[in-house]
């Protein structure tokens, strides 16, 4: 096991490791918070959108317009004399001899050890967590198994999607990081209690199969990418409620008008927001006014 840095108890100069978007909200609190970003480490440009063109990370092109250095290789770090890295969503493990040099905190967006890995926003909202939250934890060689500076919890309502419960993190978790930095770092507490790992979603995931629980899948819809398909043609599905009784054969369409679907609890699925194959989302009503579907229709494969 790598002997860690020790990091200051007030870093002032830092390294700063993150790509998403996710990510730039707690990069733009330290620089107005007063902290000398020396360096701004991501992953590097890719092909991005339906064009296909060469785009930076969102951490990048946050950086650049904050006019912070940026780089793309971690070891960069161990030559830009910083006193700290603070990683957020970077998306690559940092390497042992680099931690054995520059201390390193993670934001993480769970309550840990719930929800280690590359998915906790969407696991939690697919599990029907009623909260999760935000640690700020020192970063160690295992994934996201390091000891923990400070937590906060966030409740997850009923019906909230990943989207704005990742925002509300975000917030909470940009505060929280400027506030123990400039608090001073103590010494961190081990993780206590069962480990889960939230592993990045597969796509086959995102198929509503309605011989599963209407909950269920109405999760799966509040975490976004949602599709069934309905006469041969993919229908994504944006937003949806569940409704308490449905008897039905699973995937039986049981109200025309109000789209509501038979699943394999014996509740229903009532589509509220749709989006056919080639055209922009729309009302489920008003969807079904145009394809007309007729009681027994089935959806899904």
């Amino acid at each position: 096991m790598t002997v860690l840095a020790v990091p200051p108890v007030r870093p002032r100069r830092l390294a700063y490791l993150g790509t998403p978007a996710v990510a730039v909200a707690p990069l733009e609190a330290l620089v107005d918070a007063g902290f000398d970003v020396a360096l701004v480490i991501t992953r590097p440009d890719k092909r991005r959108g339906r064009g296909g063109a060469v785009q930076p990370s969102p951490v990048k092109e946050a950086a650049l317009r904050l006019g912070l250095p940026v780089g793309h290789q971690v070891d960069d770090v161990l030559t830009a004399g910083v006193e700290l890295g603070v990683v957020v969503a970077y998306g690559a493990l940092v390497r042992p001899h680099v931690l054995a040099v520059v201390p390193m905190v993670n934001l993480h967006f769970s309550l840990l050890p719930r929800w280690r890995g590359a998915a906790p926003v969407e696991r939690a909202v697919l599990a029907g967590d009623h909260e999760t939250g935000v640690c700020l934890m020192q970063l160690e060689e295992g994934l996201d198994t390091g000891p923990i500076y400070a937590r906060v919890g966030v409740p997850i309502a009923p019906d909230e999607t990943a989207g704005s419960l990742r925002h509300r993190l975000v917030d909470v978790g940009a505060r929280l990081l400027v506030e123990q930095l400039a608090a001073g770092l103590r010494d961190p507490e081990p993780q206590t209690g069962e480990a889960t790992y939230a592993a990045k979603l597969d796509p086959a995931e995102f198929e509503l199969r309605f011989d599963r629980p209407a909950v269920d899948l109405s999760r799966i819809v509040r975490v976004g990418g949602a599709w069934t398909t309905f006469r041969g043609r993919r229908l994504k599905v944006h937003r949806a409620e569940v409704m308490p009784t449905g008897a039905g054969e699973p995937g039986e369409l049981l109200d025309p008008l109000g789209v509501a679907i038979a699943c394999g609890d014996g509740a229903a699925l009532r589509l509220v927001e749709v989006q056919p194959e080639g055209r922009a989302a729309q009302p489920a009503r008003a969807w079904a006014n145009g394809a007309r579907p007729a009681c027994g229709e089935r959806f899904g494969s």
